[in-house]
């Protein structure tokens, strides 16, 4: 069973990994829109971005009228997201946080996001528990994540293949299963709806693709790290990733549907 100490170990690698993520929010941006668009995002209400990498989403609802804050467990990443603020001209207070230890009073905000986020905490319960928590009832709880059928889902899973997340921290690809997000929100909420949008990522070749994910997508990049001295096990992953990016390109762009998940917090 893990212990504390051993969830905060994990998370500050965590906090260490994503650090690298800045290029890849242009992908980002696109489907930020849809999150906002689909959590049905009205002026004037309070809401929350958890776990907002770059603050995309928090920006976006800011310019629709929303009065954002927003949350991250990396400092490196929270500073890219006040520049993106800052050069869109609102306002939004960012916090460094966890998403499992919200710092924000019951019923603070009518709408919490979280596009990719929320679903790398360690603990989905715990994580699950604060986003509620925080929202009014009422209030509407929405998230984008990745379907584990589908590209970035099968990812993680071959990621997993060559580094295992620790014992008890569930795969991150289940967070794309509707039956499980059916279940982890259980009788909490109700109106659960769920849609599918698309992502395409310019490529030039799966080789480009390859080394832009072994430069920014934190479990890509650990585990890069992880083999650099098994020069055999790495060419095998490589080899399996390029194979994988292959089949879900075309056109030079690779092509990936996410889940965006919304339900009201029970009265």
């Amino acid at each position: 069973m893990l212990n504390d100490n051993t969830f905060m170990q994990f998370k500050a690698v965590q906090r260490e990994g994503w650090a690298l993520f800045v290029p890849l929010e242009a992908y980002t941006t696109p489907p930020a829109v849809k999150l906002v668009e689909f959590a049905r995002v009205q002026r004037g209400e309070k809401l929350l971005d958890a776990a907002c990498g770059t603050g995309v989403v928090a920006v976006t609802a800011a310019r629709t009228g929303a009065q954002a804050k927003a949350l991250d467990l990396c400092p490196v990443l929270l500073e890219r997201a006040r520049w993106n603020a800052d050069t869109a001209g609102v306002a939004i207070e960012f916090t460094e946080g966890d998403v499992e230890a919200l710092p924000y009073p019951d019923a603070s905000f009518d709408v919490v996001l979280s596009q990719y986020g929320h679903m790398f905490a360690p603990r989905p319960e715990v994580a699950v528990s604060e986003m509620l928590r925080v929202l009014k009832p009422g209030g509407r709880i929405a998230f984008s994540t990745w379907p584990p059928e589908l590209f970035i889902g099968r990812l993680f899973g071959l990621v997993s293949q060559y580094l295992p997340p620790p014992p008890g921290v569930p795969s991150v690809g289940l967070w794309g299963d509707p039956n499980i997000i059916r279940e982890r929100l259980g009788d909490r909420v109700v109106d659960l709806a769920f849609e599918r949008e698309a992502m395409h990522v310019p490529a030039l070749s799966p080789q480009h693709v390859r080394q832009s994910f072994e430069a920014t997508a934190a479990p890509v990049v650990k585990l890069v790290q992880t083999l650099k001295d098994d020069a055999t096990r790495l060419a095998q992953f490589r080899t399996e990733m390029e194979a994988l990016i292959a089949a879900y390109t075309r056109g030079n762009q690779v092509r990936q549907q996410f889940l965006m998940t919304r339900a009201v917090k029970r009265p």
